[in-house]
């Protein structure tokens, strides 16, 4: 058992994943089961993606926050549904005229267009095993395709044939009227053609284990066995028997499964299992804020995301309220980046029950690492700007100075930083910002600072700067001190919002910073540039 000291630090915990880790604990107490099985659902008609990620993510999430609260066993199964039948030959992938022979096949029966593996799934599979792996996840792999040709499945398909009706009704009220004439919960494997089809089930035969249906091609009555893989459960009775057959406790979906995932649940009861517990998950969105496509390419890759920041950014990302709706672009990576960093900077003061709603507590399963300096991504943007430089080696110079003497793993983690940073404005601020030009007015104030800075030590902290830039702008901006930054964003980096202006003077140096005010000030006036204003 657990300590009990830990127990009580750890029920007070607010943090979704302890919320959906008590669930499962609930659930567990009162059936008095000695295992926990946790679920993930992926479709290897295409490669894994930022979803994928996401989803293994947060579940793993729950995962470790529940191995804190009971010393039941726990685990994580990412359930491959790869004797889907091949639907649509994807415009990615070379050999499609071979790929198109193939469609209504199971995924696993349908050749490698890469001819690496022994079919399509295999090679989907192949490249989700190695992408959950690269991240360090710990997970089960169940192929679909193994799991219902070995018969591991039989016990729960006789019990789906026992209980057609039940399922059927259901099902049909959620279907459109012409498709209610032809569903059945079974799809069969067509001995002759080797393809799942969805065809209309003319007869159940439960002692005979089968399964009457007409071929559309050649219009025969033909008889198959609904065991050891012949037919296939149509996704939602598909999810529910799984569940069922493979006791699984949680599941979480995105709110698109909503209707689905009740569906599911019934089709479980009806068979005698226990639907999981489970929590929706809202939807990413594009910068038009329209859903996220894999076919319409309108989000953000897992690979355009590791170009810009390391992947404990987006797991910060994925962290924050799963259950709220929010864009998934580009101009999100540096504003992730500063809040993963500012968690880490303060995990380490915060009490024994803030850390545990710290996210970086989930991202690190307990043990966050610890970044001295305190600095942000974003501050290092302004940097890169300021510097007018590529190179990375020469942030470093400025940010080796700022931190100080630190550990082995600040200084590698800043360097890493600085190099993200570099291509993250190359690629999107470069050319975008153009900094304000400053009226009379903005002149005054810049040039106050410019002359209560140029009289402080180098040396001095980033809150004396910042104590300063305050001072002056009480004096020139009285009760508006965001007029006051909004200048200082606006005219020094051509931004609507930016670092603390203290933390950059520090970075930065007072010598550069006083000259970087005195080129802003005194830039020759252009008349196609609105003063004040960078919109």
């Amino acid at each position: 058992m657990k300590d009990e000291s830990l127990l009580n630090a750890l029920k007070n915990a607010k943090s979704w994943p302890f919320e959906e880790a008590r669930k499962i604990l609930a659930r567990v107490q009162s059936s008095g089961r000695d295992e926990v099985i946790l679920e993930t659902g992926y479709g290897p008609s295409g490669l894994p993606h930022i979803g994928t990620f996401g989803e293994v993510l947060r579940t793993t999430f729950v995962m470790n926050v529940f191995r804190r609260l009971s010393d039941i066993p726990a685990r994580i199964i990412v359930f491959s549904d790869d004797m889907d039948g091949f639907r649509k030959v994807p415009s990615n992938v070379p050999n499609q005229d071979l790929l198109a022979q193939y469609l209504n096949k199971p995924l696993t029966d349908v050749p490698d267009p890469f001819g690496k593996y022994q079919s399509f799934a295999h090679h989907n599979n192949a490249m989700l095993r190695s992408f959950l792996d690269s991240f360090g996840f710990e997970y089960e792999f169940r192929s679909s395709t193994e799991t219902y040709r070995s018969g591991k499945f039989n016990d729960h398909l006789i019990r789906i044939l026992e209980n057609y009706d039940s399922i059927m009704d259901i099902m049909l009220p959620s279907l459109r009227e012409e498709r209610q004439k032809t569903y059945s919960p079974f799809l069969p494997i067509c001995r002759r053609t080797g393809r799942v089809l969805q065809v209309q089930i003319e007869e159940v035969r439960i002692d005979s284990r089968s399964v009457i249906y007409r071929d559309p091609d050649t219009g025969c009555l033909e008889e198959v066995s609904v065991l050891d893989g012949n037919c296939k459960l149509q996704w939602k009775a598909d999810w529910g028997m799984r569940w069922a057959a493979l006791g699984v406790d949680y599941e979480m979906n995105g709110k698109d499964l909503i209707d689905s995932f009740k569906l599911s649940s019934k089709i479980c009861k009806a068979i005698g299992g226990t639907p999981p517990e489970n929590m929706t998950y809202e939807l990413f969105l594009d910068n038009e804020g329209k859903k996220i496509s894999k076919s319409k390419g309108n989000g953000l890759s897992m690979d355009e995301w590791l170009r810009y920041a390391p992947s404990e950014s987006l797991a910060y990302y994925m962290f924050q309220s799963p259950q709220r709706a929010k864009r998934l672009y580009f101009d999100v990576i540096p504003n992730a980046m500063d809040e993963y960093m500012g968690a880490i900077s303060k995990f380490q003061s915060e009490d024994a029950e803030a850390k545990l709603d710290n996210p970086v507590y989930h991202i690190h399963n307990g043990n966050p690492p610890y970044y001295e300096g305190g600095l942000r991504f974003s501050t290092i943007l302004n940097l890169v700007q300021s510097c007018n430089t590529s190179d990375d080696e020469v942030l470093m110079q400025f940010i080796q100075k700022y931190i100080g003497e630190v550990s082995d793993a600040t200084a590698t983690f800043m360097r890493k930083i600085a190099k993200f940073a570099v291509i993250y404005y190359n690629d999107f601020v470069a050319g975008s910002r153009v900094p304000a030009l400053p009226d009379d007015a903005q002149k005054a104030a810049l040039k106050a600072l410019r002359d209560a800075i140029s009289g402080m030590d180098e040396s001095s902290t980033s809150d004396d700067f910042q104590n300063v830039v305050f001072k002056v702008g009480k004096q020139f901006y009285p009760g508006n001190t965001k007029a006051w930054f909004s200048t200082l964003y606006g005219v020094l980096f051509g931004a609507e919002s930016g670092p603390k202006i203290g933390s950059f003077i520090s970075l930065y140096g007072v010598t550069n910073m006083a000259k970087l005010i005195d080129e802003r000030v005194t830039r020759a006036s252009n008349k196609d540039e609105p003063k004040g204003s960078y919109f």
